[in-house]
């Protein structure tokens, strides 16, 4: 018994000794727990994390040079476009966040579209238009973009060219992509346009305010690593 009792007093201290030689990054662990939440949806809260300050912290030694000098230029083209909404009174329907996918805008219905409408509002062109001079700009220029349409679960009136939120959400993002190609003369392959319906929501749709949350078109400016590479390697030869 005794020279078992010392045996494991000596495990003891070995793995004490390991413990006290490793390190715990708190904030990563959380960071990639939140990563599993949002990326893959099998833990409460499936919808994509935000690349919050905190987590952007905890990740930031694990970035490339390139990705740093990406996420800089994000960063500071959130700045920009935030300035620019508070300036048009724009800051509570139009939301930048930066998430683990890339740059998001987040535009609520109403901004873009009347009810029940795919066809783009005079008066939201002029932010597609200042959007438009930072995707031209040397640091973006090469960046993809997806255009997603999102609806809520309020099925359309008979009098709606769409039958379904499908299709309003397809055309809603499909037409914001057009408008980008053929009025502002964006690099076509940029682009692509994706429709949701009402099964991607942000928020529950139990009362008017979160249904309007849900009722979006976000444009996502893509980080590089989540780029399609063929396109984009034909883009880069030309």
């Amino acid at each position: 018994m005794t020279t078992y009792g010392d045996m494991v007093t000596l495990l003891l201290c070995f793995f004490v000794l390991l413990f006290s030689f490793s390190e715990i990054d708190a904030k990563k662990f959380e960071a990639m727990i939140r990563s599993f939440q949002g990326s893959i949806g099998i833990l409460d809260d499936g919808n994509t994390i935000e690349l919050s300050e905190y987590i952007s912290e905890a990740l930031q030694d694990d970035l490339t040079t390139d990705q740093k000098e990406e996420l800089e230029d994000f960063r500071k083209l959130k700045e920009k476009l935030e300035d620019f909404l508070v300036e048009n009174n724009l800051e509570a329907d139009v939301l930048v966040t930066l998430e683990v996918r890339g740059l998001v805008l987040r535009f609520q219905d109403n901004v873009l579209f009347d009810s029940g409408s795919a066809e783009l509002k005079g008066t939201s062109k002029e932010i597609l238009n200042y959007l438009a001079t930072f995707l031209v700009e040397p640091e973006l220029i090469t960046k993809y973009v997806r255009v997603e349409g999102h609806t809520d679960t309020d099925p359309l009136r008979s009098s709606s060219r769409y039958e379904t939120n499908w299709e309003l959400s397809v055309a809603r993002a499909a037409n914001v992509v057009r408008y980008l190609i053929e009025e502002v003369d964006l690099e076509p392959r940029r682009f692509s346009a994706s429709g949701y319906g009402e099964f991607h929501p942000v928020a529950p749709n139990d009362t008017l305010e979160n249904k309007a949350k849900n009722r979006r078109v976000d444009i996502v400016i893509l980080k590089s690593e989540l780029a399609i590479s063929l396109p984009q390697e034909s883009m880069m030869e030309d």
